[in-house]
């Protein structure tokens, strides 16, 4: 594999972790948002992840990582008595999102963890192309 691969490979997984990122703190942001334009409570929302085939190189291929798909998680989110809350039922309960913050943040911090590593990948490949122009000098 040579440098810009490993490149590509890198920018397709930092892509794909910012993607992530963006719907866990959009997960977050609703956690309590119990009526949405389409009526009903939030529905969390999940990232996928698939393969992406870069480029085929004499027979090896280089594969990278790429969002595929962000669907709505289909759990009930509890329900709360609230008889005061303008989206209670006549029974006084209130539909809540199906958002966990305690999964959420645990979420954030791998999603986090794997884009520091991938953007560390970056910058390594970076200076090791800087040093490998300096031999040519």
């Amino acid at each position: 594999m040579n440098l810009i691969s490993g490149i590509d490979v890198t920018s397709g997984a930092l892509a794909a972790q910012k993607t992530r990122l963006d719907i866990v703190a959009q997960n977050i942001a609703n956690a309590q948002t119990t009526r949405t334009a389409a009526g009903g409570p939030y529905q969390r929302k999940i990232v996928t992840f698939e393969t992406a085939l870069l480029q085929r190189t004499g027979g090896a291929s280089v594969q990278s990582v790429r969002v595929g798909g962000i669907t709505n998680d289909t759990a009930a989110g509890q329900k709360v008595f609230n008889p005061q809350h303008p989206d209670a039922g006549p029974d006084g309960l209130v539909q809540m999102p199906n958002v966990n913050l305690a999964y959420e943040m645990v979420d954030l911090i791998t999603a986090s963890r794997a884009y520091e590593a991938n953007l560390t990948v970056m910058k390594s490949a970076r200076n090791l192309a800087q040093r490998t122009l300096q031999i040519g000098k």
